[in-house]
């Protein structure tokens, strides 16, 4: 994908600038970051930017035509929180590259939240790689940086005080994600709090800040809610089902009901089929078919080759989907002439009263490995890991 960026990319790279972008991530975020930096951005298309555009968009129409009631069937009932909203705060869709029947490289639908990703690293992972290597620049997101963090800002923030808005998260400092927690919090000016740390009075919530109680009233929430029963001896501050007087962005259910729960739902060219594990067709080989839990995430409990034997088994299999599989195109070279697969994440946020969501930024990954997320790539390959997109004419 576009010859001559890759080319000249591939002709300034050295491990020392490598080093170098890894150093500036942690110089900027004052942490290291937890997870693999890929030495590579992605150089892609115009013309394959317009097909992500046009498949989201798509999903975007079908998404919004759906009454609110289907929706709500996808959250488990032990995970139904109080004052749910009409729209999601974000809304993620991620696209494997790909080779079609036809010889074109186009998207393949992978999976969607409506939950946040990396944002505030997204965009200064942009930036450093453009100050790394200053031909970037001209392929860069033509957003300038100002409005990115107001909308950001409006978002998360809205007309609040940031002192009463905090980023939440379970054990934040664990997270692999907490370089992207410290990015944020020099963006906005909010706190990164744990669920250990929150207080609960009447329908109040707290948090201490320099020694003081300060109400939170803003809750940007990056805690998976149905994974909190998986932590032994977890001792949060308050019940997630609690009717309590805050605002959430974005209101917890909605991370279970734009999910792979919405898959079997989508049609496009873009979009492989779906189906339910318990509505799945006789007509149909499970050879053609990976096997995903609804709510998983990063990869964890995917199946590439499901057998009768293995979905048999599965007792709960309305919380399974079966997907069509897709071939992911090894199109990235590197600099001793293997070839990298990728996928895309393209990074959405919805103000509330706004009908459709707005495009911020892009996630990358790229591997060597059967699977893309990046805990699967092997650790002696390059090109592999956390990346970001560029886009730009042949």
């Amino acid at each position: 994908m576009i010859p001559k960026y890759r080319k000249q990319f591939n002709q300034q790279f050295s491990q020392e600038k490598y080093e170098q972008l890894k150093e500036y991530l942690a110089q900027k975020g004052g942490i290291a970051p937890a997870f693999r930096i890929s030495e590579s951005p992605l150089f892609l298309t115009n013309e394959f930017k317009n097909k992500l555009l046009d498949a989201s968009e798509s999903i975007i129409d079908q998404i919004k035509a759906l009454p609110s009631e289907v929706l709500y069937k996808a959250v488990p009932d032990n995970c139904k929180v109080p004052n749910d909203t009409l729209q999601p705060h974000f809304f993620t869709i991620d696209f494997g590259i790909c080779r079609s029947e036809k010889g074109e490289i186009v998207p393949q639908l992978i999976e969607l939240q409506a939950f946040p990703s990396l944002y505030a690293f997204q965009k200064t992972f942009e930036d450093t790689f453009c100050e790394v290597y200053p031909f970037l620049s001209e392929l860069r997101n033509t957003m300038p940086h100002s409005e990115f963090k107001n909308h950001l800002k409006e978002l998360i923030i809205g007309n609040e005080n940031p002192e009463h808005v905090i980023l939440l998260e379970i054990f934040p400092e664990k997270q692999k994600t907490a370089i992207d927690f410290a990015l944020t919090e020099q963006l906005l000016g909010i706190k990164t709090v744990c669920l250990t740390k929150v207080k609960k009075e009447g329908r109040k919530l707290f948090y201490e800040n320099n020694g003081k109680s300060v109400e939170i009233k803003r809750i940007y929430n990056r805690v998976i809610f149905d994974e909190l029963d998986r932590i032994p001896d977890l001792k949060a501050g308050f019940d997630f089902r609690d009717d309590i007087d805050v605002k959430w962005i974005t209101h917890p259910n909605w991370f279970f009901k734009i999910s792979k729960f919405l898959l079997p739902m989508l049609k496009h060219q873009f979009v492989p089929k779906s189906y339910f594990l318990h509505e799945f067709p006789e007509s149909e080989s499970l050879d053609n078919f990976v096997l995903k839990p609804l709510f998983s995430f990063a990869g964890s409990g995917v199946n590439l080759n499901p057998t009768k034997e293995v979905t048999e088994a599965i007792e709960d299999k309305e919380n399974y989907i079966l997907q069509r599989k897709v071939t992911y195109e090894p199109i990235f070279e590197d600099i001793n002439g293997e070839f990298s697969k990728a996928e895309i994440r393209l990074l959405y946020i919805w103000h509330e009263n706004d009908e459709r969501p707005i495009l911020l930024e892009n996630l990358g990954r790229m591997t060597k490995a059967a699977m893309v997320n990046v805990d699967f790539n092997k650790k002696d390959a390059i090109w592999i890991g956390s990346s970001n997109a560029f886009f730009g004419e042949e």
